[in-house]
């Protein structure tokens, strides 16, 4: 039963993940999407946590997926943040060679940025600002650690940036879902627009360099 369920579900696809896992799949999605460089790139964070909001106010029209708001907004909570502070441990001990050994360009381009965004805002403001953008919310950690942020530093402020981030999407998709009849039916659109948003400030950056 479990090897038929495990196969019939599509990691990259949050509805998927949703409909058989429930609340455990933020809680893992989040986890590894935040601090794992090896499947954190092709997992959904934005595209898991809005519709987990908007499922856990109408869950009628998606297969009678029923989801606990305060679970949803719990497993968001501890798995993005765990997982950052592991993606710090991993990069602050070992990273940099993990880092050289790759020959990913798009790896190299998503850490080049983590480390454009340190050094522009500082590291309070870029831990938090980083916690919005996808990708570079994945190498976050991990460069953090590389470029030896401060432990205390780094664990406050992702703390503040990842449960800022992780509950505002599910509160605008629970808002939503609550607020508006049938939502629920639009999931794909919806979804769609929340990824279109989140990838904004990464084009305006490159669109205002020289």
């Amino acid at each position: 039963m479990l090897t038929h369920l495990l196969a019939a579900v599509n990691p990259m696809n949050g509805s998927s993940l949703l409909s058989a896992f429930g609340a455990l799949a933020v809680l893992f999605v989040t986890f590894a999407e935040s601090g794992l460089l090896v499947v954190g790139f092709f997992l959904p964070g934005d595209t898991l946590l809005f519709p987990a909001g908007v499922l856990c106010a109408a869950p009628a029209a998606h297969g009678g997926t029923s989801l606990q708001l305060w679970q949803v907004l719990l497993g968001a909570a501890v798995g993005t943040c765990l997982g950052s502070q592991l993606g710090y441990v991993i990069g602050r001990r070992g990273g940099t060679a993990v880092l050289a050994r790759s020959e990913s360009a798009r790896l190299k381009s998503v850490v080049a940025h983590g480390e454009e965004l340190l050094a522009r805002y500082g590291q309070r403001k870029a831990i938090i600002i980083g916690r919005f953008i996808p990708l570079v919310r994945t190498v976050l950690g991990p460069v953090a650690g590389v470029l030896q942020v401060p432990t205390r530093t780094f664990t406050l402020w992702q703390v503040v940036g990842g449960i800022a981030w992780s509950q505002s999407l599910v509160l605008l998709g629970f808002w939503l879902g609550a607020a508006v009849p049938g939502v629920d039916n639009y999931l794909l659109p919806l979804v769609a627009l929340v990824v279109v948003v989140s990838f904004l400030p990464v084009l305006l950056q490159r669109w205002r360099k020289p």
